[in-house]
Formats: C-alpha cells, structure tokens, sequence
C-alpha cells in the first residue's frame, strides 16, 4: 500500500467536510477555495477565477463572497479535530493567540472599521492605520518548522476589548478539545492583559477531565503566558500583622520592578540548559506576585481592585538565532494551577509563538489574505475563513506532495516541506484527491443592471477611534 495513502484520505475527508459546512453558494465557495492553492501567489480575487478548477466566472466568484454562507461553528469544529503532527507525544496542548490587522485606509464605505497599530505601513507619519483587526487562534508544535494548525479565526469590533474576545474564543475552544488530562497553555503577547484573561478563564472548569483521577477541588484549568513589557512593577503579599482597630489592611507587600534588579529576591525556581540556536538559557521564576489594579468596575467585573497573583519568570539567553544584537531580556507571566512550572516547556513554547507570524506573513503575501477590496466586513470575514481552510489543507497535503523546488532552492526533507513548498504540489495532487462541488449549470445571459437605473452614492462610515 501507498505510504501517502492515509495522508490522502485524511485530506479528502477534510475536504468532504469542509464542503459541508457551507450553507449557501457551496460550489462557488468551495472551488474559490481550490483556485486558492492552485493560482500561486494571490493578486486579486479575479485572477482566481481564470484557474482551471474555478469553472464559473468571476461574477460568481464575488457573488459567492456576497451572498455565500459559512456554517462557522462546524467550520471551527472540524478545524479543532485537526492536529499537528507532533501531539502524540502527550504532552500539554499549546496555542497562541495573536491580532492580525486587514488595512482598508482609503474604504470610506466600508463599516466597521477601527484604528490599529501596523509595523509597516504608516498615517500621517505614525503606524496606525484604518481597517479590520482579525484575533486568531492557532496551536503551535515543536517540530523544527514554522506550521502552525489555526483553529478558530474573530473579527474583533472597534467597540469590543480583544481580552474579553479572546477568552470568549478560549472558552469555546476549551468546550471542543478531546477529553485529557493535559491542561491546555495559552501563548499571548505584549498587549494583552494578564489579570483580565486570568479571570475570565478562570471561572471555566475543566468537566471534561476524568473525576476518578483528579479530585474536583483540584480539576485544572487552562494555562496562561503573556508576555510582560519591561517597565511594569509588581508586588508580593503583604506581611502579617497584628490587625489594627481602624483602617483597610495592606493589599500589596514588597515591590518588584522589572527594570530594577535590587528588588528581584531570590527565584523560586530556576532553569538552564544550552540550546544550538539560542546558546546558553537561564530562566528564573518569582511566584505568588500581583500587579497593582487601580481601575475597578466594569474593566475586571466588580467591585474593588482584585488581587489576582501569578508567576513572573525572566528569560535571558546569550545569542539569537541568525542574529548579530544583543539579545534583550524577555518577561513573562504565567498563570496557572502547578506547583512547580515547567520552565524549560514555558520559555520553548513562548518560542515557538513566532510560527504564527510566519503564518500571518504566508497568509498576506502569498494565499492573499489582504488581497481582495472587499466593502462590507461579512465579506472579509468568509474570505478570512476560506483562506484557513486552505492553509488547512496545505498542512494536510505536506506528506503527499513532492517537492517543486527550484534551481537555486535548497533540498528538503521529506514531510519537512514548507508551506510554499507544498503550495506548489498541490495542483498535482488535485486530480488524486478529486472535488465534491458540483459542476455550474447553464443560465444564459444576465440581464444586467435595467437602463436608466442608478446604483448612488455609498454610504460613508469613518473608521471609529477606540476609548479607553
């Protein structure tokens, strides 16, 4: 038997699938999809339809955009089910969660959008543009390439807080993970707020988790890293005292400021290793501290400041790989139910994080993610979730396609290819996999718009600046 049969009917079953979860314009949707991994690089969406598998015009290629339906709930089930090569090893589930903004400066009929920071592109001289923010959800692996596995995909609106979204996606994620008794560990940038996302999950236990096994005052609960920004201080609990007759007793005990080294104690725990890429690794861990919360209310859900503590770990490393500078110190703060955390798995999978801006990059610059000049927000967001399933089937086609390399281009490993790689096989391998859709029917000519009629002047929607 084939080797790359199994892979092949894993990828034909995902594409069965996938077919299902289309509501309406489910041809049209699904050989869009296919155009996508065969066309190349993505300049426009009409260019999609001159592909040999997109066989309707591309009248319908924006019609299907427009007025098609995505059954986003399957969609997200089916991508859940769909693991990284590497998790039969049992260990702990990791995920990361990150913003990825669609710039639409110049779309004044466009609603719905909001300001953003952009690293590259620039308004009136400062790195923020008017457009779409995206939050994605993608589990991460330790192999030695930049795949990652996306499992869920939001718009996130100008009047909602990407904290609350994330945990809303986090939770819904948690209810479709298989029954384990790993804890899942939540990977976050700079940006998010450790004390928000701490609270939000923390009141989702783990009902799934065998209770023979776990006692249910100790059933565990997802896992957080967040990335901490160098300047921000924290605090230990305060001492014990006699209680005094007046006056609120202390909330915050001996204070711990990032950038201040006399006020680091001795760690709690502490971890070294040598690694090729990253030379000598020394991470220590500071537990039981908690930031100072001045805002109460409605930002954390009650009444006064909470006292929400965590694990405040240093990670410094003597090189960077393929890189020249001085490596800066990296914090981060972990949240989570172990007595003693795994500090050589926390700093490996903060690590392993930067895949998704590899994927962001293969997103935008080669599936054409940004590409399309879409008007209204629920276009985006199906041609958002047409692109991950085709990156979907890109992960799922790495085994069975060969490698296309060009002259100059490096050999490489068998099932090591990268996403480019594969991309280039994959209209080969189209005709052993075969479509579900089915073939257009026949309909004439359009009568087109009637004479005399006039479509007017589009709305117009300035992009919404954010209030804290």
């Amino acid at each position: 038997m084939d080797s790359s049969a199994r892979p092949l009917d894993a990828l034909r079953a995902f594409r069965d699938s996938f077919y299902q979860c289309f509501d309406r314009r489910a041809d049209a949707l699904f050989e869009l999809t296919d155009a996508l991994l065969t066309a190349g690089t993505v300049s426009s969406p009409p260019h999609l339809s001159l592909a040999a598998v997109h066989r309707r015009g591309w009248g319908s290629l924006y019609a299907a955009l427009s007025k098609g339906r995505i059954n986003e709930e399957n969609l997200r089930d089916l991508l859940a089910r769909r693991p990284l090569r590497d998790d039969s090893r049992g260990a702990s589930p990791i995920y990361a969660v990150d913003i990825s903004v669609w710039p639409r400066c110049d779309a004044e009929a466009s609603p719905e959008r909001g300001f953003y920071y952009h690293p590259s592109r620039h308004s009136a001289g400062q790195p923020i543009v008017a457009g779409w923010a995206y939050q994605f959800v993608a589990k991460l692996g330790f192999s030695r390439d930049s795949w990652v596995a996306p499992v869920d995909v939001r718009r996130v609106k100008p009047a909602q807080d990407a904290n609350e979204v994330a945990v809303e996606q986090l939770k819904e994620l948690l209810g479709r993970l298989p029954e384990r008794e790993a804890v899942p560990l939540f990977v976050f940038d700079a940006g998010y707020d450790p004390v928000k996302l701490q609270r939000g999950l923390a009141d989702h236990p783990r009902a799934r988790i065998p209770r023979a096994r776990i006692p249910r005052a100790r059933i565990p609960r997802a896992r957080i890293l967040v990335r901490l920004h160098s300047n921000r201080s924290f605090y230990a609990a305060p001492e014990e005292v006699e209680p005094r007759p007046v006056g609120r007793p202390r909330r915050h005990g001996k204070k711990f400021a990032l950038p201040d080294p006399e006020t680091w104690p001795e760690p709690a725990h502490e971890h070294r290793c040598h690694t090729e890429d990253h030379g000598s690794v020394r991470v220590r861990a500071w537990t039981k501290l908690h930031p100072k919360t001045r805002r109460i209310g409605e930002r954390y859900g009650c009444e006064k400041a909470p006292v929400v503590q965590g694990t405040v770990i240093l990670v410094e490393v003597s090189q960077l790989p393929r890189e020249t500078r001085k490596p800066k110190k990296l914090w981060l703060w972990f949240s989570g139910d172990d007595e003693r955390p795994d500090l050589g798995l926390l700093w490996r999978a903060y690590v392993r994080r930067f895949d998704l801006e590899h994927a962001f990059r293969f997103l935008k610059q080669t599936l054409g993610w940004i590409a399309p000049r879409v008007r209204h927000p629920e276009q985006a967001d199906r041609w958002t979730w047409l692109v991950l399933a085709a990156y979907a089937q890109l992960r799922l086609a790495r085994p069975c396609v060969a490698d296309l390399r060009l002259p100059w281009e490096r050999p490489q490993r068998h099932r090591r290819l990268t996403p480019c790689r594969v991309l280039r096989g994959f209209a080969a391998l189209l005709a052993a996999v075969g479509t579900p859709a089915d073939a257009p029917k026949p309909c004439g000519r359009s009568p087109g718009r009637p004479k005399g009629r006039l479509s007017g002047r589009a709305k117009r929607y300035p992009a919404l600046k954010k209030t804290a």
